[in-house]
């Protein structure tokens, strides 16, 4: 018996009731259509998730492996970052020791005055400001005029270089000391000590 589409378009629902006596084309068709619905059921409810769940997974392992190479990289070179951070423990602690402490302030002071003097210049002002608190160190500048020349200069702060503290000059202003010329030059400048401070002398600040 022949069988186009237009017997499906003729098809009521009550047709399904006898659907076991439909042409095999028919059952042939439904079984095929619930196949398909079937199918697409399960791949958008069931094999689209985990196609999801997945991908996620996948990124969690490439990120994992990243942090694994990284940590893998770090315990390779562990001897090698324990060897560097001594070393920088001991340079640390070796600039430590250059800061001078609180009653070291004082010599410092008179080192620097006499460097002044023994180079050749004329202290016109010696003002220390006092300390300016800092992270765990402490700024101590000095205010400075003196008169002089050039190559006294240039020895007072090759002097003041070669002090066993650490002593930085900022703000450093040359001009002639008298107004009608002369060789004698004025030079203001501000000389910068540090001091540590320790653990009580933190708290305090």
């Amino acid at each position: 018996m022949a069988f186009s589409f237009e017997d499906l378009n003729s098809l009521d629902i009550n047709d399904l009731k006898h659907i076991g006596t439909a042409p095999g084309i028919v059952k042939a068709f439904l079984i095929a259509f619930l196949c398909i619905i079937v199918a697409l059921a399960g791949y958008f409810l069931v094999t689209t998730p985990k196609l999801e769940e997945l991908e996620k997974v996948e990124k969690e392992e490439t990120s994992l492996k990243a942090v694994f190479d990284e940590k893998a990289a770090k315990a390779a070179n562990l001897e090698a970052y324990k060897q560097q951070l001594d070393e920088m423990r001991q340079s640390f602690g070796a600039l430590l020791r250059q800061l001078p402490n609180k009653t070291e302030i004082e010599t410092l002071l008179t080192d620097i005055s006499q460097t002044g003097i023994s180079s050749g210049l004329e202290i016109d002002l010696f003002k220390p400001e006092g300390l300016i608190p800092k992270d765990f160190y402490a700024e101590y500048p000095i205010k400075l005029k003196v008169t002089g020349r050039y190559h006294q200069f240039a020895q007072f702060i090759s002097g003041v270089a070669a002090l066993p503290r650490i002593v930085t000059l900022q703000n450093i202003n040359i001009e002639p000391a008298d107004k009608d010329g002369g060789v004698k030059l004025s030079m203001e400048l501000t000389a910068v000590t540090y001091q540590y401070l320790d653990e009580s002398e933190l708290e305090v600040e």
